[in-house]
């Protein structure tokens, strides 16, 4: 069992426990509220399109790979300050035991950054983690192609668009192109092998061409490359070949101060 097949077992458990305490039906009414109150969700793909830097700044604490990156990060400080310093977007991890997340960083975040995208990061393979996250005031939920079948994914975009959600589906092969559908609102590319934590941006190079037939035109995903992204040049070279969106973590968080970490890398673009 490689580290993306542990986890993503471990999930599965963990939705269910989280089923038991708290029921789906339960879940789907305090859903139906949080739709009331909050109706319209962050367009994070047109944000992303229309946006000079792209940058989806993320506030991850820890990763299977390296242990704690900043064990002490705060959710009231650094999604306010990467927003502060010109994030176009935010992703956010909710997964507990291999990266250090929690739902409750969301919510904590949601009020103090209320007109940035906030993106779910986490293992979705059921439809009770799409519900979780709009109460938690999500704008978006990333699907991982290697998690789920062709249907699971596509019955999950679909939820997540009937509840008000974007979509990103990840993906790291092109045989994974046949996960995208006209549900599908971002559509990333990991140069991060979720098997081996293996990272090679070059991976984007390669998937470009391939991805650009399936971006062609105002209506298809808005292209995003995730992981090993550290220094601006390669944001230059990843826009001239057709991406929107750059995912980055690592680069920001493992410095003092995350948010002028941003702001200087923007700067340098």
């Amino acid at each position: 069992m490689d580290i993306l097949e542990e986890i993503v077992a471990h999930k599965r458990l963990e939705v269910e426990r989280q089923k038991e305490v708290f029921s789906p039906f339960d879940l789907y009414r305090q859903a139906e509220r949080a739709i009331e109150l909050r109706p319209h969700c962050n367009p994070m793909s047109t944000i992303l399109r229309n946006s000079a830097s792209g940058i989806i700044a993320e506030f991850k604490r820890r990763s299977p790979s390296k242990g704690w990156i900043k064990e002490d990060g705060r959710p009231e400080r650094i999604p306010h300050a990467y927003a502060q310093n010109g994030a176009a977007a935010l992703s956010i991890l909710t997964d507990e035991k291999y990266f250090g997340g929690r739902m409750d960083f969301i919510q904590t975040a949601r009020p103090l950054v209320p007109w940035t995208p906030i993106l779910r990061k986490d293992f979705i393979i059921d439809e009770y983690q799409l519900f979780q996250a709009r109460i938690i005031g999500a704008d978006a939920i990333l699907l991982i192609a290697a998690d789920l079948t062709v249907t699971a994914c596509k019955n999950l975009a679909r939820i997540a668009h009937e509840l008000g959600l974007q979509t990103l589906l990840e993906i790291h092969t092109e045989a994974e192109l046949d996960y995208v559908d006209s549900n599908i609102d971002m559509l990333g590319v990991n140069n991060r092998n979720l098997g081996t934590f293996h990272t090679d941006v070059q991976n984007s190079y390669r998937l470009a061409e391939k991805l650009r037939s399936a971006a062609d035109s105002a209506n298809s995903p808005v292209l995003v490359s995730e992981s090993g992204i550290s220094h601006p040049q390669t944001v230059h070279e990843l826009r001239e070949a057709g991406f929107r969106g750059f995912l980055i973590g690592e680069t920001f968080m493992k410095t003092a101060d995350p948010g002028k970490t941003l702001n200087d890398f923007i700067s340098a673009i």
